[in-house]
Parts: C-alpha cells; sequence; structure tokens
C-alpha cells in the first residue's frame, strides 16, 4: 500500500492508502472520535456504519462515518463537536443514475453475491447495491488491498471473482436510504443519486452485533467483535495491543485466535455460556450435525490455549470504566467472584440483530423469534416474502450464518429470475438439502451459547441503553412510570431511539421493556418503525431523487 498522511486536530498522521479513517485513527492510537452533547467521548464501535458514533469532520465537512470513510492524502480531519458547523463546499444535485435490472440484488455478502451469480447465470439483468468499498459482507470481510489472509477470505475473493465473471454489475460503495412500494429504492453512490425500479429484489443485508450492555460500554476503545476483525482482515489493524473478548458466541473465539497470531496479546476470552464439555449431550448433537465445523471450533479452541490464553467460560463483563489510556474490565465468574484487568481494547459480541428495515419499509412480514430475542421475515420456499417480487435471504430475514446464506441465496436468486422470464427454478434439490443441514447445525450451535437478549431488570440504573441520546435504563424505567402502551410512546416520553442510528441498539431494549410493563406479546409493531433516510445520506442526493421522481410524474 502508498503510504500518505493526512491530519487529525492538528496531528499528522501516517497512513496506507486504501485504509479506512476509522483503521487509520485506531492504528496511530487514537480512539476518540467526536464528542457528545454531554461531553462524552466516542469511538468506533460496530466498524460497519450503523451505529454512528465514529462520525468526524472532515475538510469542514461534519458527520462522516469514519468506519466508512477512506483515507486520503492532505484531508484534514477533525474531532466533531456536539453541534458541528459545516464549513465545506455544498455540492449541487448531480444527474440521478436511473437503475431498471430484472433483479436487483441488496447486499454484496455470501447470499447477496450467491444470489446473483445463480440469477445472472439464468440470464436475468442483474444489479448488486453493496455499502462497502469491495463486496463480500462481513463474513469473508475482504482486505482493502486485495491480499488473502486465510481460506475463508479465499473463498470469499473466488466468490466475489464468480460473481463479476457472471454477468452481473456490481456496484460498491452505495448508501440505500429509502425503499417504498412497489419495489422503489434510493440510494446514493459518492456525490451520484440512484433510482431503482427493478422488476424483483432480493434483500440481502445480513446483520449487526448485539453489544453487552453494561456500565462503561461507549467508552472509545470498547468495540464490538466484528469491529475489530474489520480493522485486522480489511486493513491489517490491531484494536490495540492488550485486548479482551467477551460475551457469547462462536465469532469471539475466531476473533480471538486472529488477532492472537496477528500479534496482539489476547489478556482474557470470557465466554458467558458453560463450556461444551459441560454439556456434553448437546455437543454431541452438534458434532452430528455439523462434523466439519464442530473440528473448526475444536481447532480453534485448541490453538488459543496453546497460545496460553486466559479462557473462562461463565465468565461475564459487568462493567468498563476509564484509567488514563487504559481500559478496565471488571468480570464476574459464576461463583461471584469479580476480578479487574486493564487493557486497551474490549471487544464485545452477544449475537446479532437482523438489518431488516427494507424489508419492513416494504411490508414484510415479521414474527417475533423469543429464542434469538429478534424478528425473523416470513418467506416461503423459494424466499419470497408477502410483497410480490420481494425476496429475502440470509441474517437479515433470520439468523443462520453464511454457509445458510449462500444456499438461501441460490434459491431465491433461481425463483427470481424465473419471474422475470429467464430460466426456470426446479433443479435446486441440491440447494435446498445443503440449507436443511446447515440449518440443523445452526440451531444446535446456538443450543450451546447464551445469546438470547439480556434482561433489562438486572442493569443498572447507570447502564446507558442509547448511545445516541445518552438515555440509561434509569431513564427508561423512569418513562415506563406514565404506563406506556407502545414503545413509540415511550419514545416520545424519554426521546429514547430519535438518534442517528434510529434506535438500532435501544429499540429492541425498548421493545421488551414495554412488552413485561403491559404484559403484551413482542412482535414486528412492537419495535420502532424504520425511518427514511434509514442510513445517513447527502441532501443534494435527496433532492436528486426527489427531482427525478417529481419529473416521471
Amino acid at each position: 500500500m502508498t503510504e500518505i498522511t493526512f491530519t487529525f486536530d492538528g496531528h499528522k498522521i501516517a497512513a496506507r492508502e486504501g485504509q479506512s479513517l476509522a483503521a487509520a485513527l485506531t492504528e496511530a492510537g487514537h480512539r476518540a472520535f467526536r464528542e457528545t452533547a454531554k461531553s462524552a467521548d466516542r469511538g468506533m464501535f460496530c466498524g460497519m456504519g450503523v451505529c454512528q458514533e465514529c462520525l468526524v469532520s472532515v475538510d469542514g465537512m461534519p458527520n462522516l462515518r469514519a468506519c466508512m470513510s477512506p483515507v486520503r492524502d492532505g484531508m484534514v480531519v477533525a474531532k466533531q463537536a456536539p453541534f458541528p458547523e459545516f464549513s465545506g463546499a455544498h455540492v449541487a444535485p448531480s444527474a440521478p443514475m436511473h437503475l431498471s435490472p430484472d433483479v436487483l440484488v441488496i447486499g454484496g455478502g455470501a447470499g447477496g453475491l450467491s444470489a446473483a451469480i445463480t440469477a445472472a447465470r439464468a440470464g436475468a439483468d442483474v444489479v448488486v447495491l453493496d455499502e462497502r468499498k469491495v463486496a463480500g459482507g462481513q463474513y469473508y470481510k475482504q482486505s482493502a488491498d486485495g491480499s488473502v489472509l486465510d481460506a475463508q477470505q479465499q473463498e470469499g475473493a473466488e466468490l466475489l471473482a464468480t460473481a463479476r465473471g457472471s454477468g452481473a454489475e456490481i456496484l460498491s460503495g452505495v448508501e440505500l436510504w429509502g425503499a417504498f412500494d412497489p419495489l422503489l429504492f434510493l440510494a446514493q453512490q459518492g456525490e451520484t443519486a440512484i433510482v431503482a425500479r427493478p422488476k424483483t429484489a432480493i434483500v440481502a443485508t445480513g446483520a449487526y452485533e448485539r453489544p453487552v450492555m453494561v456500565p462503561g460500554w461507549t467508552l472509545p476503545g470498547v468495540m464490538t467483535t466484528g469491529a475489530a476483525q474489520t480493522l485486522w482482515r480489511s486493513y491489517g489493524t490491531l484494536p490495540g495491543k492488550r485486548v479482551v473478548v467477551c460475551g457469547s458466541g462462536p465469532l469471539n473465539l475466531q476473533v480471538a485466535l486472529e488477532l492472537a497470531r496477528g500479534g496482539a496479546e489476547i489478556v482474557r476470552l470470557a465466554e458467558r455460556a458453560p463450556h461444551p464439555l459441560q454439556r456434553p449431550f448437546a455437543s454431541l448433537k452438534m458434532g452430528v450435525a455439523g462434523p466439519s465445523q464442530t473440528a473448526k471450533g475444536v481447532t480453534m479452541e485448541l490453538a488459543l490455549r496453546r497460545r496460553g490464553i486466559d479462557m473462562r467460560n461463565a465468565c461475564e463483563l459487568v462493567g468498563v470504566t476509564q484509567s488514563g489510556s487504559e481500559l478496565l474490565a471488571t468480570f464476574r465468574s459464576a461463583a461471584g467472584v469479580e476480578d479487574t484487568i486493564g487493557v486497551d481494547a474490549l471487544c464485545m459480541n452477544s449475537g446479532f440483530e437482523p438489518q431488516n428495515e427494507i424489508l419492513r419499509l416494504l411490508g414484510a412480514e415479521m414474527g417475533y423469534d423469543p429464542a434469538m430475542g429478534t424478528l425473523r421475515c416470513h418467506t416461503d420456499d423459494a424466499m419470497h416474502t408477502n410483497v410480490s417480487g420481494l425476496y429475502a435471504v440470509g441474517d437479515c430475514k433470520g439468523l443462520g450464518g453464511a454457509p445458510t446464506a449462500r444456499q438461501e441465496g441460490i434459491i431465491a436468486g433461481a425463483h427470481a429470475a424465473a419471474a422475470t422470464g429467464h430460466g426456470d427454478a426446479y433443479d435446486l434439490f441440491a440447494a435446498r438439502r445443503a440449507l436443511a443441514s446447515h440449518r440443523r447445525f445452526q440451531s444446535r450451535l446456538w443450543e450451546l451459547y447464551d445469546i438470547a437478549p439480556g434482561n433489562a431488570a438486572t442493569m443498572p440504573d447507570d447502564t446507558l441503553v442509547c448511545r445516541c441520546e445518552e438515555l440509561t435504563i434509569g431513564d427508561l424505567r423512569n418513562g415506563l412510570e406514565g404506563k406506556p402502551g407502545h414503545a413509540g410512546t415511550l419514545k416520545r416520553s424519554t426521546r429514547v431511539g430519535m438518534g442517528r442510528c434510529q434506535g438500532r441498539y435501544c429499540g429492541p431494549v425498548a421493545a421488551r421493556m414495554v412488552a413485561e410493563a403491559t404484559g403484551k406479546p413482542v412482535e414486528d409493531l412492537s419495535f420502532f418503525a424504520p425511518r427514511v433516510p434509514i442510513k445517513p445520506v447527502a441532501i443534494s442526493s435527496i433532492l436528486a431523487a426527489e427531482e427525478a421522481l417529481y419529473g416521471e410524474g
């Protein structure tokens, strides 16, 4: 990579061309990217443009997400103030790009690329919209410089190459911000607005990570496990020298090993669930359902133990504080014993939340999955929703992992192409058999982990729940005293969910709290409704889209 330089609050920073701004700042030792209205520092958290916490000002333009913005030589970056002033150049609306493919695929991960390949090979005109610089999704996480780290990344590179060779058009760096009936999508790529009216659409937007909400989880240096993985796999940047990984789920195991191999000291890997050997029958069922996947997990654990890493089960994070440049993470064992360790970065993952905003905007039917604590999109065997021409695959419709998403993508791609008069959707026996196998393994896998949503009743009052509006669980409890009948009334009384991220973290907590207070079951309408724009977008892009739509009639 070519060496470049930029400034951050007057400090000269060396970077590598292709790095994200967040990666370059992290590598230079800077953790705090913005300041909140209550004078709290915030830094990168999700690493995928969801949380809106890593906002910075670049060349006078505020509200740019450092995790989604590439570094440029000579750029002037400033820590964002609570109420930033705009001093950059105004961008005039450009002529929008109009798309009307047979099949529009939204999301370039495992499911989206598989759908695109299948539909394009059937002869359909296919366009893929992906928000990242390089497609591949969160599972395959392609490197910015094209290098390959391991077999998983190589598999993703091959899938991406196959998609490009299939005839599907892949547009990267696209932020989709609006979806309207019937199958009208508005997006932005750079300074260009996009208006898409496809015949069919396949939504494959994946999921984002559920955090461990404890006092201090919003401090700079605390990030999702996936964010740390993106730093390393995509940009060759470690989240810190001394790192702790905690929560529950196999991603923590994988990332801890990747970071250790990259040179980080993994001070502790804390898993909330008991060790699988303490649940032999459940472990046996998982091994039978997926012997190769189980063997991979065992191999990773043995590799971590050979490195002498402190691996603890039935151990949970209870709080984080800041001491100078160090984070102090406090853990509690099953026996109730607490201890505190000092680290540079704390990585957390406690399950996932589907990115289903597009599906919900278009009216796709949802049902609540109490085991996962998430909404699950209803689809038929063709992956078709109740909305005509709309398909859903992968984690956005219901958590199932990348192998499941790939098979769902194949099925949806074949059916979407057939619905537009290209090919047929009859020869899908192998895909359906593989899908059933992957789903079986996933159901067994999650029996061994503790990814159910946390119990709000046990959270200390000072635990921040709404990062954007800086509201604690205590604030929500006070709001519940007015006996709101819906999360929307709690929102109006407390402002929970009214921030930039649109309640992606606090919304599920608020929905469950209201359900418990009212005695009503959690369902689709229990959650905050998604709002357009669902992702940050330039006003010039909105104006260009409005002009294009108004001109259409």
